[in-house]
Parts: C-alpha cells; sequence; structure tokens
C-alpha cells in the first residue's frame, strides 16, 4: 500500500498486549476482553476465536487464523502421532468456535469453564504466543509462587546469559 508519499512499505505487524490483564467470566459464561485485547484481536482481522484447554488448568483463546495453524500441526503424521491426538482430543472435549460480540465478549464453553472453575470469576489473561492465556485465580497464584522461588538467582542467570 502506497503512503501519501507514493512509496510503499511493509505492513507494520500486529503488536500484542504485553503482560497480565484483569477480565471476569460473568454467570452466562461470558468474558469480557478488556480493550486492549479486543483491538489486538480485530488488528489481527479475526473476530471469531477458538475457545479451549491443551492442558487442563488453563484456556487458551485462540484467533482462528493461528487455531488453524495449531491444527495443522496436531494433524500432521510422525513418531509422536499419538501425543498429537491426544492433545487434539483434549482440545475438542473442552473447545468451541466463538464469536467476539459487539461488547468485547467471548463465550467460554461449559464444560471447559467448570473443569477450570472459571465461572462467575477473576481471571488473569496474557497474550502468549499468539494465543491468549485465560488463567484462573488459583492456577495463576500457584504460578506466580513457582516463578517467584528463586528469582534471585534465576536473573542472576539469566543476565550472565544477555538479559539486560
Amino acid at each position: 500500500m502506497a503512503d501519501e508519499n507514493g512509496q510503499s512499505g511493509a505492513a507494520t505487524p500486529v503488536e500484542a498486549p504485553r503482560g497480565f490483564l484483569s477480565a471476569r467470566v460473568d454467570e452466562k459464561g461470558r468474558l469480557k476482553l478488556p480493550a486492549a485485547i479486543t483491538q489486538y484481536l480485530s488488528a489481527l482481522g479475526d473476530g471469531k476465536v477458538f475457545v479451549t484447554t491443551l492442558n487442563a488448568s488453563t484456556a487458551r483463546i485462540y484467533p482462528i487464523s493461528v487455531w488453524r495453524q495449531t491444527e495443522s500441526m496436531l494433524e500432521e503424521a510422525g513418531d509422536d502421532a499419538d501425543i498429537r491426538e491426544d492433545v487434539a482430543f483434549i482440545a475438542y472435549h473442552y473447545g468451541a468456535d466463538s464469536e467476539i460480540d459487539s461488547q468485547g465478549r467471548v463465550l467460554v464453553p461449559t464444560d471447559l469453564r467448570r473443569a477450570l472453575k472459571l465461572e462467575n470469576e477473576q481471571v488473569y489473561l496474557r497474550c502468549f504466543k499468539q494465543r491468549i492465556d485465560v488463567i484462573g485465580r488459583d492456577v495463576y497464584e500457584q504460578r506466580l509462587a513457582k516463578a517467584s522461588e528463586g528469582i534471585g538467582e534465576k536473573l542472576q542467570t539469566l543476565e550472565k546469559k544477555g538479559l539486560r
């Protein structure tokens, strides 16, 4: 596409919001996405998402274009085809397509929100690897405690490897 000077340039990649964003799953299972995430998904051009879990502890919201790539990977043959099939089975057991409504809400499938205890609860969202992780309060607190253990030593190790 040409700019006002008639020069063409590469499209600017869409950047995902950084950090954790707080949200809530209401009593009807609708997750109200923060504005930064709805803007991100809109910029990607994906109004449709696939909501699931792959690990039975955190939910994942995949922009549909990213889910299609994930599906392709899970469908590939190979030595680990049985592992891929199991992960796909879990994804489809808990997952469903969803549209982002005009108020920026996504429906979390009933079995998923009940299994992960997300009903009528605060959740934490983070954009990670082209998906949006939805982490319940208990899992978030457990993960934060684990990440905090020995954080000084972890930081020193990474600084030696070039972390700024």
